[in-house]
């Protein structure tokens, strides 16, 4: 079992100093544009990933004119009492407590207290750039399993030292083959692994995407996805060595895990392309429903499921069938925001489950 029982928040964001507490499994948060609904859920979310949902410097959370932030949450986990603090003090200098102790690095944190996001900006998981899709599948796999993050870490790490490397080879017009040798075998040794976990899960979730877009939209719709990888048909390192010219050329490295997508069809043709703003939202809920069971299924424990604004571009019976699926069969905790209280309370009251409204 895990639920957030009560959450402080000190300087974050719009609020200066809030306190809440949660007395029900389900709990619904309304209010104006601009009152906090989405800094609220966020930084919920910021106690699981130990950093925002959202793309920002650290200075964007700390509320406007003032140096440091707090946010403190008490759960329950396992039967256990848990306490999280994160910490921004006025020299900008973060910290990151699990009870008592503080971690040395955040990402030892990371999948300790599962979480799922759903926001409107999501849709740019869909429609946007193969980025945003290898992120989705990377913050999975780095909740499920502590090593792909480490991976993941030291790949990137690697690919900069790679990509400074061509770039005072260019530079000095003087190639060092042994040390580029050297970053090639390290970068491949990191490339294979991360190729395999991502191979190995996205051949289960798929499937799991596709039941779960059924469910919510009642149909198919014709709907294909596929792992797009460019070491599907070559290692890492023989590409590397087929591309040397081109990356020096260019002063970057421009092959391997780093490029890989998830290719959505419809029809056998780009699902963004013909999709309707219904089909993109209910591919986008099955996105973040098949990853919330993932992480039910390996971590033990039913992921906090995080709904924002949600109502926006999806029809009734869709809305439904979503929360029917969150908040009825499921017996994790879940947030949900909503601008009205009216069509949010009776969504609610339509499932039939108890829930503790917050009037922001």
């Amino acid at each position: 079992m895990l639920q957030l029982q009560s959450i402080s928040l000190v300087q974050f964001r719009n609020y200066v100093q809030s306190n809440f507490s949660f007395a029900e499994r389900v709990i619904a948060i309304c209010g104006k544009n601009g009152v906090g609904k989405t800094n609220f859920l966020d930084a919920v979310y910021y106690l699981s990933f130990t950093k925002s949902y959202f793309t920002r410097p650290e200075s964007q959370s700390v509320h406007h004119g003032l140096q440091g932030m707090r946010i403190e949450g008490n759960y329950t986990l396992h039967e256990k009492q848990v306490r999280l603090r994160c910490i921004v003090r006025e020299n900008s200098r973060k910290e990151f407590y699990f009870n008592e102790d503080e971690y040395k690095r955040f990402s030892e944190h990371i999948g300790k207290i599962p979480c799922v996001m759903i926001a409107p900006d999501d849709v740019a998981l869909i429609t946007g750039k193969s980025e945003e899709r290898r992120k989705f599948i990377d913050t999975i796999l780095s909740q499920c399993n502590a090593n792909y993050l480490q991976w993941l870490i030291d790949y990137n790490k690697i690919v900069q030292q790679r990509n400074s490397f061509l770039k005072a080879a260019a530079e000095n017009n003087r190639l060092d083959e042994s040390l580029l040798e050297t970053l090639d075998d390290q970068l491949s040794e990191k490339g294979a692994l991360l190729f395999e976990e991502r191979n190995k899960f996205l051949s289960g979730f798929i499937p799991a995407i596709k039941k779960q877009y059924q469910y919510i939209a009642q149909k198919d719709d014709d709907i294909s996805l596929e792992y797009d990888s460019q070491l599907s048909s070559a290692s890492m390192k023989e590409l590397l060595q087929a591309n040397q010219q081109r990356d020096l050329y260019l002063q970057r490295t421009g092959c391997g895990i780093h490029k890989d997508d998830l290719t959505i069809l419809m029809k056998a043709q780009s699902f963004k392309t013909l999709a309707s703003q219904g089909q993109r939202k209910s591919l986008l809920f099955a996105l973040k429903l098949a990853e919330f069971e993932v992480l039910k299924q390996t971590k033990h424990v039913t992921p906090i499921l995080l709904l924002d604004d949600v109502f926006e571009k999806l029809d009734a019976e869709r809305m439904y069938h979503l929360l029917d699926k969150v908040c009825a069969e499921e017996k994790g905790q879940v947030f949900i925001t909503d601008t009205n209280k009216e069509r949010l309370v009776a969504a609610l009251n339509e499932i039939n489950v108890p829930f503790q409204l917050i009037e922001l």
